[in-house]
């Protein structure tokens, strides 16, 4: 007898492996998503087209009405090309958190007149020299010679700027004021907290309409730039493994992936092909059938080792009668009653309708089919002098 040896399978551990990385990865990602979400603002805020109650839309919407044509621009790609024509244009910057201060600096000359509808302390800074100061509450008489403002009448006012004396100062709040302005030659630089004048919600109380319209419609077109998150630098490519290395860790890298190879050629494992290996006992056949027979008495299953003496001795007898390897226990039974010349339902009945379910049955049912297959052996080859 022979024996196969296998070589033992390594695909479970692989694949452990693999959804274990799978999973980090997932994980970082999830978890680099939701850190990016919560540093986003308010969506919708002051967003010329959103129509929600911290939306623009509805100053927008006026503006064009009153023959201004409103550019909505999102993106620091598309603001370069619609400020690029040049010509009288006022360029409205609703939030300024994702760009750099060289960024921000450029945009405060882009245009004609420049409005910052919801400024920082870092904008502030930047434009006027100035910061935040105070918070308004309720509606703030504007206090200045500015004719936008004069026009306008009282408004809410919610942020105050602390900004130097050179500018015009409007709607005075706590140290600061709500409005500032100053004049660039031909232009004006402007901030207001929008988001307590020109959000939806707010448009219709006070002179507020009246002052957004002031502010933003002195030109015929009117740019309403909305950054996007890809305008910051904090978005930028990383820098790449070689570039935050040393010159000598590539190739020292590559060395040790060579040398890995290398070592998993020379100690691996061959996974070939299966061996057969000869087994060093032979065991007989005698041996084999005596330990089947105590493994039939063991169980004591009767009908079972009825039903095996049945299949050998109706497979030999096919064989002696010429029968195919097709026929089935009922044929075999009646060629064996049509060459013996007895009974069908006497023959059928010894080879597979009679039941043995005790051990004194089956012996008597060995004895039958024995003395049967010994006629018919005697039948077809008379020159066989069996007992």
């Amino acid at each position: 007898m022979t024996a196969v040896t296998e070589v033992p399978a390594r695909g479970g551990a692989v694949a452990a492996w693999v959804g274990i990385g799978t999973g980090i990865v997932v994980l970082a990602g999830v978890l680099a998503a939701i850190a990016s979400i919560s540093q986003l603002p308010a969506q919708g805020l002051l967003d010329p087209e959103a129509a929600g109650t911290n939306g623009a839309r509805a100053v927008a919407t006026i503006l064009e009405e009153q023959g201004v044509d409103v550019t909505v621009v999102r993106g620091a790609e598309q603001l370069e090309r619609q400020l690029g024509d040049g010509g009288d244009t006022t360029l409205v910057i609703t939030d300024t958190s994702p760009l750099a201060d060289a960024d921000l600096s450029d945009l405060l000359d882009a245009a004609e007149d420049v409005v910052l509808v919801d400024p920082w302390t870092r904008d502030i800074r930047l434009a006027f020299g100035g910061d935040l100061a105070g918070i308004g509450d309720g509606t703030v008489d504007p206090g200045c010679d500015l004719p936008d403002a004069r026009r306008a009448g009282a408004a809410t006012i919610g942020t105050g700027f602390d900004v130097p004396s050179t500018a015009d100062r409007c709607y005075p709040v706590g140290d600061g004021f709500g409005v500032v302005a100053e004049d660039r030659g031909d232009g004006r630089l402007v901030a207001v907290d929008g988001t307590a004048v020109m959000i939806n919600e707010r448009l219709a109380t006070a002179g507020n309409a009246a002052l957004a319209l002031n502010l933003l419609g002195r030109h015929d077109s009117l740019v309403w730039y909305v950054p996007d998150y890809g305008d910051s630098d904090e978005f930028a490519p990383p820098p790449s493994f070689a570039e935050l290395t040393p010159p000598w860790v590539t190739p020292v890298m590559v060395l040790l992936l060579l040398s890995g190879v290398a070592a998993a050629v020379w100690r691996g494992r061959r996974l070939g092909p299966l061996v057969a290996e000869n087994l060093p006992v032979t065991v007989r056949a005698g041996e084999t059938t005596a330990g089947r027979a105590r493994l039939y008495a063991r169980s004591g299953d009767a009908t079972h080792a009825a039903d095996q003496l049945r299949i050998g001795a109706l497979r030999r007898m096919a064989r002696l009668l010429g029968l195919g390897p097709a026929a089935s226990a009922l044929e075999i039974a009646d060629a064996v009653a049509g060459r013996l010349g007895a009974d069908r339902a006497v023959i059928r009945g010894i080879l597979i309708t009679d039941p043995s379910p005790t051990d004194r049955d089956l012996v008597d049912l060995a004895d039958r089919v024995r003395s049967l297959e010994n006629a018919v052996t005697r039948a077809v080859r008379p020159e066989r002098n069996l007992p």
